[in-house]
């Protein structure tokens, strides 16, 4: 099917089947006019892609993890899954002194805005 077709089948823009191809996260075929050729297996492909980043996961962990999620067989899915989860596991870890820093920094600004209202009456 067609980069239109692709989109609208998968729920992404076709700018990002473009960019998810320019990570080297999918590879499309093509027809003989030169224009993208999605299969049923790259569509799949996508929708796993979607899933990952809408999770927070960074596009490099996703490229370095997708084959082993994606292409059927269980050859090192052991190892890849095990690596996956501590790379998970760090970006998640990450993600939470993140979020301790931003929630502080909130709390910091609504004291500071309950006692500036306090003096401005």
């Amino acid at each position: 099917m067609k980069i239109g077709d692709a989109s609208r089948v998968s729920g992404v823009s076709a700018r990002s089947l473009r960019h998810y191809e320019d990570e080297g996260l999918i590879l499309p075929g093509r027809f003989s006019n030169g224009f993208r050729d999605y299969c049923q297996s790259t569509i799949d492909r996508v929708l796993v892609i979607r899933s990952l980043l809408e999770s927070g996961l960074p596009v490099r962990l996703i490229r370095e993890v997708l084959p082993g999620l994606t292409d059927g067989s269980d050859a090192g899915t052991d190892v890849v899954c095990a690596e996956f989860l501590l790379e998970v596991q760090s970006h998640r870890d990450r993600l939470a002194a993140r979020i301790a820093v931003l929630s502080d920094q909130q709390a910091a600004l609504d004291a500071y805005l309950r006692e500036a209202r306090r003096t401005d009456l």
